[in-house]
């Protein structure tokens, strides 16, 4: 067995009026609630260190500058990098990026048990729109706000595994599972900050917006033989309701804890990172099975293209 206990901290509403330094000490208490549960490795949401501030429109984009991180760790999130060195428990966190040549991403990283940063992660699938929209309920400006990512979708060796990072609407696209199972992949960490409210479908309700959640990670999970750990922020931000129900589920799809309120949360699960064997030598035994001739049209073409009319 190869046993990485795995915290996925749920983290409950951040206020526009929150402190970085007020955010970074509920982190630190659910560090150390994950300690004290024999934790090897934390993983909070996107944009941890902040209200998800691309619900409000700003005509000069660099207005929200302030809530992006210009260095990391900063002198506001210092302390977490050392509680963590202090606990030897690796983590993963999401935030806003403000690179040093002024690039804007929506970023997550990875630690060893040191604390010191060992991997990064740009999200590449930006949902929503970059001009105001009249016809939402509610606005979702991440195209106005980053860049898609430049990274691609990267593993690290740690933990005695194979481990990769994903953010938020990528979970829903199969591609962000598949490009990381190329590589081995064992377990996938994705942090989220998803409304309650579809804005183009209001009566839309919580329960379905759940069950898309659970499919995308669970379908991710087994057709990749890989362990997801998929962590959410939730509550009422300044009036704008985000849903919870952060999971982890296992290579064979299966979900093994969940969350159950929309507050600070942590699960805690020892996740054996051998069991993704199984899966990875049989029915998806990619050298195997799979038929790469047929599958041009997934990196020729972006949008669908129906077949000519008779």
């Amino acid at each position: 067995m190869r046993i990485v206990n795995v915290a996925a901290a749920q983290m409950g509403p951040i206020q526009k009026a929150d402190s970085r330094e007020a955010v970074v000490k509920r982190m630190i208490a659910l560090m150390d609630e994950a300690k004290a549960k024999g934790a090897d490795l934390i993983v909070y949401p996107e944009l941890a260190l902040t209200t998800f501030f691309p619900r409000w429109y700003a005509e000069d984009r660099a207005e929200f500058d302030s809530w992006f991180e210009r260095e990391m760790p900063s002198a506001a999130t210092k302390p977490l990098f050392e509680r963590a060195a202090q606990h030897q428990m690796a983590m993963n966190f999401g935030y806003a990026e403000l690179t040093p040549d002024g690039r804007h991403f929506n970023t997550a990283i990875l630690t060893d048990k040191s604390g010191k940063i060992v991997g990064k992660y740009r999200k590449v699938h930006l949902p929503g729109h970059a001009e105001y929209d009249t016809n939402r309920s509610h606005q979702h400006l991440e195209k106005r706000y980053f860049e898609p990512g430049d990274l691609g979708f990267n593993v690290w060796r740690e933990l005695g595994g194979i481990i990769g990072m994903a953010i938020c609407n990528d979970r829903r696209w199969p591609e962000t599972y598949r490009v990381m199972g190329l590589q081995g992949v064992e377990m996938v960490l994705i942090g989220y900050n998803t409304p309650s409210v579809n804005a183009e479908r209001s009566e839309e309700g919580v329960e379905k917006r759940l069950f898309h959640n659970r499919l995308s990670v669970q379908a991710g999970a087994y057709q990749n033989a890989t362990w997801v750990v998929a962590v959410a922020k939730a509550g009422v931000e300044d009036g704008h309701a985000l849903f919870g129900g952060g999971l982890i589920v296992d290579p064979d799809g299966e979900i093994v804890a969940e969350a159950e309120t929309e507050g600070d949360e942590l699960l805690v699960h020892p996740c054996d990172l051998e069991a993704t064997t199984f899966g990875k030598t049989t029915i998806f035994n990619f050298a195997q099975h799979r038929r790469i001739e047929h599958y041009g049209l997934i990196t020729s073409r972006t949008g669908a293209v129906p077949p000519p009319e008779k």
